[in-house]
């Protein structure tokens, strides 16, 4: 009686579906949903109820791991079973056949074109977000899903920013339920909760693996999740210098964008290709006021003991700079202007971070997602990268212009 016990992102949505995908961290509870959810269809609400499945596909990424996970695995289709109703393995031809006649049928996404052919009433997806030909794959099984009055498919996986995954989740005919690692924690080992906790709470890993939310990683971004997550560290070193960089809003009231605040420090002992930046704060605010921005900005000042502001004056030209001294008259100031677009801004400070040069701190998921957004076509996130902007302004500061005159000394105002 799994539905008694169950957790709400473990059972079938109510309504008209064709796909349902459940979004889950590592541990969350989704292949147990998916193996109780091939029983209910192939049992039916009776033993032999006329509506119930009688042809599966079992699909994951290897053969192997649907036989370990999906069929054999602790929360696997045998191990949910009850033994009058448990299916018999038949290795030979890779499927499992109940004692009422259903079939489910063993696939590997290697080879999609297995699908050619067979054709099912329902079907259980595994780990799609992680497959190599997950397209090919996904398409050949929608062709094979033509059995029965309303054939449906049940998707378990931990969500990747991949085409198809996507793509499925902009179905109108697409049902998503979604749930964390916390959500099964009394049946996971309360140290491995702590560890992953540890290591990567506040990560962009961990929102994807541990809470299980689709990050946004644009094709050919600039900037990629596992490259920031290989530069991240948990405590700076101490600072040669430290700004405050301040991309402040074109309006200032409750429906303006954010004023992008970010807080970077740089490390310049030894030769210009050995300094590294830290990332230390990113202090972004949605303001009602140009005030409230400007505090914010003196604030995290305050906090991290920066040297300066740097903000671009773009759009509010000397109104940035009176803004800012009303806050605070003797704050050191440097206003800078974007004379190139946002990308061709962005490309060398993207560079820095190929170079292993630039390290972040935890807690900075919301920067990180505009990052992963910006391409050199542009951005191709939601709303304006305003927190990009900031830490790109920061990062010519302390890095680009910094190294420049070194190398060529010239004499450049506050």
């Amino acid at each position: 009686m799994f539905e008694f016990w169950a957790m709400p992102h473990q059972m079938p949505p109510e309504g008209d579906w064709r796909s349902w995908v459940i979004l889950g961290g590592r541990g969350a509870g989704k292949t147990r949903a998916g193996s109780e959810w091939v029983r209910s269809v192939v049992e039916g609400a009776r033993p032999m109820d006329p509506g119930r499945c009688s042809r599966v596909a079992l699909v994951g990424e290897t053969v192997d791991q649907v036989r370990e996970v999906m069929i054999f695995g602790d929360s696997g289709i045998l191990a949910c079973s009850p033994p009058d109703r448990r299916p018999d393995w038949q290795a030979g031809r890779k499927q499992l056949v109940w004692p009422n006649g259903a079939v489910a049928q063993v696939f590997s996404a290697h080879e999609p074109e297995a699908l050619r052919g067979p054709q099912f009433d329902a079907a259980w997806v595994d780990e799609l977000a992680k497959w190599k030909k997950a397209r090919d794959t996904w398409d050949m099984l929608q062709f094979a899903l033509r059995l029965g009055d309303d054939p449906r498919v049940c998707v378990t996986t931990t969500p990747r920013n991949v085409g198809v995954l996507k793509d499925l989740l902009e179905m109108p005919s697409t049902m998503v339920t979604q749930a964390p690692t916390e959500a099964n924690r009394a049946n996971l080992a309360e140290s491995f909760l702590e560890e992953v906790r540890a290591r990567y709470a506040e990560t962009r890993l961990g929102r994807q693996e541990l809470d299980g939310v689709m990050l946004g990683e644009a094709e050919g971004a600039m900037w990629t999740s596992a490259a920031l997550e290989a530069g991240r560290i948990d405590a700076p070193p101490e600072m040669d210098r430290v700004v405050v960089a301040v991309d402040p809003p074109v309006t200032g009231h409750d429906g303006s964008d954010e004023c992008g605040i970010v807080v970077a420090g740089v490390v310049t002992r030894g030769e210009v290709s050995d300094w590294r930046a830290f990332v230390l704060e990113d202090a972004s605010v949605r303001a009602a006021s140009p005030m409230q921005w400007a505090e914010a900005a003196i604030a995290a000042m305050e906090r991290h003991g920066a040297e300066r502001v740097v903000a671009e004056v773009n759009q509010g030209g000397d109104l940035v700079e009176a803004v800012i001294r009303q806050v605070d008259p003797l704050v050191p100031l440097r206003k800078v202007r974007a004379a190139r677009g946002k990308a061709a801004r962005a490309e060398p400070v993207a560079a820095l971070y190929e170079q292993g040069r630039v390290h972040h701190l935890r807690g900075l998921e919301a920067l990180e997602d505009q990052l992963c957004a910006m391409t050199a076509r542009g951005y191709e996130g939601k709303g304006s990268p305003d927190r990009l902007d900031a830490l790109v302004w920061a990062l010519h500061e302390l890095m680009i212009d910094a190294a420049a005159l070194r190398k060529r000394p010239r004499v450049r105002s506050l």
